[in-house]
């Protein structure tokens, strides 16, 4: 562990200045998330990016769940669900919070597929930060999920991917928001071949049948209560067994 994070120490060093004065490079373009405030990496991110290094190289899981808070929630708010009805799959969560997709693309570019890191199937749900920080573009999202598909395919021909609609947000169908997110996964959608690359969407477990996203489900209308990990657990686990039944 200590050699991972000497490792990533050392990127720190040497990459945020560079990012620090550099403008914001497109959803396909891999970066290490960067404060809008600050203009800076936090340590924070690096930190919790080195601990995910050092949990993928360890090897140890044949399921690898990415993507942003809402997956990194599966180790805080979603802990029972997850130790319950996941964790016997031989699945991790490699989440960050505040992910877009090209600080994913840039993590696994970055150590998560390195070393004894040899996931089966790689669960990804990414994207609706582009929506929520820049409102990016359906198509640019959408390309940068494909990015990421493709880094993954690059780095581990044998895996399967299994790239999940991005969940609902905001309260009524008609919000902005959620309709930039249904858009991009239009897109997304079509990068399935149903051979190597899966697409999944579960969103409507989530909504009342009139389509509304209740404070019940997710309070802030994006993220996930303890309860509702058991709404994203009971519907992906179907989808999970019919691309990887386990050993």
């Amino acid at each position: 562990m200590k050699k991972h994070i000497a490792y990533i120490a050392l990127a720190f060093v040497l990459l945020v200045p560079a990012f620090a004065q550099k403008k914001y490079g497109g959803a396909t373009k891999p970066e290490p998330q960067i404060s809008s405030r600050t203009g800076m990496v936090s340590v924070g991110w690096w930190e919790r990016h080195a601990k995910l290094v050092d949990r993928a190289q360890a090897g140890g899981f044949d399921i690898m769940f990415i993507g942003d808070s809402i997956t990194h929630q599966w180790e805080n708010k979603g802990l029972k669900v997850w130790n319950e009805k996941l964790a016997p799959l031989d699945a991790k969560p490699f989440g960050i919070g505040g992910d877009r997709t090209e600080n994913l693309l840039w993590r696994l570019q970055w150590g998560l597929l390195d070393g004894e890191s040899n996931p089966k199937l790689v669960v990804m749900m990414i994207g609706t930060n582009n929506t929520g920080h820049r409102m990016d573009k359906p198509a640019d999202i959408a390309a940068g999920v494909k990015a990421c598909i493709d880094e993954i395919q690059k780095r581990k021909p044998d895996a399967k991917i299994l790239v999940l609609a991005i969940f609902p947000r905001s309260a009524k169908a008609n919000d902005e928001k959620r309709l930039n997110n249904e858009a991009a996964n239009k897109l997304i959608q079509k990068f399935a071949d149903s051979k190597k690359v899966y697409y999944a969407d579960i969103n409507k477990v989530f909504l009342t049948d009139s389509g509304v996203l209740e404070k019940s489900v997710m309070p802030d209308l994006l993220h996930l209560t303890p309860d509702s990990y058991h709404l994203w657990a009971d519907a992906v686990i179907p989808e999970i067994k019919k691309i990887y039944p386990g050993k």
